[in-house]
């Protein structure tokens, strides 16, 4: 089982990569949903798992909120703006995909020498946390885009779900249910903010926000 748990979690890793190094949009969506899809699963695949009706309908809403909704809501923005690609990002595409790999590399190095229990020590659960907030981080900083920069928000949240289920049969799971309203939620505040940006400056460049005066 862990074999399964760490080759899901390494996918989700390697998708990291595809969001930081994609200058494309669509690329980026696609990349931050596959991986909600993917962490919706690893409820399923824990050897430590309470299996039953709250756990499965967690990781199935995980998988239709992430892997769905919030990508169509994304791609809808992304089509009303009229941009399928980030041109001038504060850090390049080539920085962030060395940053990205260092930072899962580090991640990696960092998770052999905390003091985890046997069962979180055989498995990527805190490596795969670490490098995908990791990744939020560099796309909330590096990217321009209102649009990637939500994916980076999205993912960033991936990365503190993964480290949550380290903890899955302490922490009761309507605390995860509650976690994916609000970040369903905040995607759609997100939604309605992204549009204003799109209306005022006709553009999605957080840049432009600068420009506002009292």
């Amino acid at each position: 089982m862990n074999e399964t748990l760490n080759l899901v979690i390494g996918l989700s890793m390697g998708l990291n990569l595809v969001a930081v190094g994609s200058s494309r949009l669509p690329m980026l969506i696609r990349a931050m949903s596959l991986q909600g899809v993917v962490l919706g699963v690893i409820p399923l695949l824990l050897e430590n798992a309470q299996f039953d009706w709250r756990v499965v309908g967690v990781a199935l809403a995980t998988m239709v909120v992430k892997g769905v909704v919030i990508p169509s809501l994304l791609r809808r923005a992304m089509r009303a703006a009229n941009i399928d690609r980030e041109i001038e990002p504060f850090i390049g595409f080539v920085p962030s995909l060395l940053l990205g790999a260092g930072g899962t590399i580090a991640a990696v190095a960092l998770a052999l020498n905390l003091p985890l229990l046997p069962e979180h020590a055989k498995t990527l659960l805190v490596p795969g946390s670490l490098a995908s907030m990791l990744t939020g981080f560099i796309l909330l900083i590096g990217r321009s885009k209102a649009i990637s920069q939500v994916c980076g928000y999205l993912i960033l949240e991936n990365g503190i779900y993964l480290f949550g289920m380290l903890l899955i049969q302490s922490t009761p799971l309507l605390v995860e249910s509650g976690i994916l309203l609000d970040v369903t939620v905040g995607v759609f505040v997100i939604g309605i903010i992204v549009d204003r940006i799109q209306r005022a400056f006709d553009s999605l460049d957080t840049r432009k926000l600068t420009a506002l005066r009292e």
